[in-house]
């Protein structure tokens, strides 16, 4: 029997567009013959997927998974993506969601390929996702995964939009270190949590903030003061005081609590450090949005037919 080496594998993936271990296995059912092994992944509907790989993804899921093991805790989030939110109601689909995220919980290092690697009822994530395409017929692509740890405290999450436990349109993790209570802790880390999902914000803090887009915010501010026409210190001061309410608005423990306007985050994580008798640290978060990002495609049905007529 032919050795079945890793460039053999290689060259058939890219040939199929089917994942390494349909791969692998086609290659050993065919003692290492390329064309044969093309044939056989056909016959079987997995090449299928091939044929989808170039559509956009843009509809699909988000996903959590949290888990808490002693003091510490563990959680998830992942995106898989399909060409139509119809599939998104499919229930095969959320399951295969249900299991990237799982899966995204228990391997370390949040990298989409990590995940892709990690086993699922037997088989890979990738491999899943490979046989679901072909199963379909639509396009689907693990696009983006976060998972974040505390050694004490919680993970909390909030789903919004949901269309099932744990599924939905966004997906927001926080994580909050603390030795307090982690039913108190849980509950505050969803409250804030639900308060990423509706005000976005760019940071955690306002060293976290990319540099870039703080000078560009001070350019911009700085143009609008100096068209004031005051003095130079006055102009100064102005810019300062802009971005201020810039951090404000964009960094997470700078912003008022959407669930009262007269506390920020910091003030309320600060609360509840003394109402808890810990201190609590908001540690990480994530929002993650469907299909942001994503360049949707826009079908101008006109546009089409009069290409067709050669503009007539």
């Amino acid at each position: 029997m032919a050795e079945i080496t890793a460039a053999l594998v290689k060259e058939l993936r890219e040939k199929s567009g089917v994942g390494m271990m349909d791969c692998k296995k086609a290659l050993q059912e065919n003692d290492g013959n390329v064309e044969a092994s093309i044939d056989w992944l056909r016959a079987k509907g997995l090449s299928k997927a091939a044929n989808k790989a170039d559509r956009i993804a843009a509809e699909g899921l988000v996903a959590v998974a949290t888990s808490s093991d002693g003091k510490g805790a563990v959680g998830a989030a992942i995106e898989l993506n399909a060409e139509t939110d119809f599939v998104a109601r499919n229930e095969l689909f959320q399951n295969l969601a249900r299991k990237a995220a799982k899966a995204a919980l228990a391997t370390e290092g949040d990298t989409v390929d990590n995940v892709k690697q990690a086993s699922v009822d037997g088989e890979t994530v990738e491999a899943a996702i490979t046989h679901l395409i072909a199963t379909i017929g639509e396009n689907m692509v693990l696009r983006r995964t976060v998972r974040f740890t505390v050694s004490e405290g919680v993970v909390a999450n909030y789903v919004h939009n949901a269309v099932a436990p744990d599924l939905g349109k966004i997906a927001v993790l926080v994580a909050l270190e603390s030795a307090g209570d982690k039913t108190a802790l849980n509950e505050l880390g969803r409250k804030i949590a639900m308060h990423v999902a509706a005000t976005n914000p760019l940071s955690l803090s306002t060293d976290d903030l990319d540099p870039a887009a703080v000078e560009k915010e001070r350019a911009i501010f700085s143009e609008q003061a100096a068209a004031s026409g005051k003095p130079p210190g006055v102009v100064e001061k102005m810019v300062e005081g802009r971005l201020r309410k810039f951090y404000e608005e964009v960094v997470l423990t700078k912003q008022s609590f959407v669930m009262n306007p007269d506390q920020t985050i910091e003030q309320l994580v600060a609360e509840a450090g003394k109402t808890l008798g810990s201190p609590v640290t908001i540690k990480a978060f994530v929002r993650l949005a469907l299909g942001e990002g994503v360049e949707k495609k826009v079908d101008d049905f006109a546009a089409e037919v009069a290409s067709m007529t050669g503009g007539a």
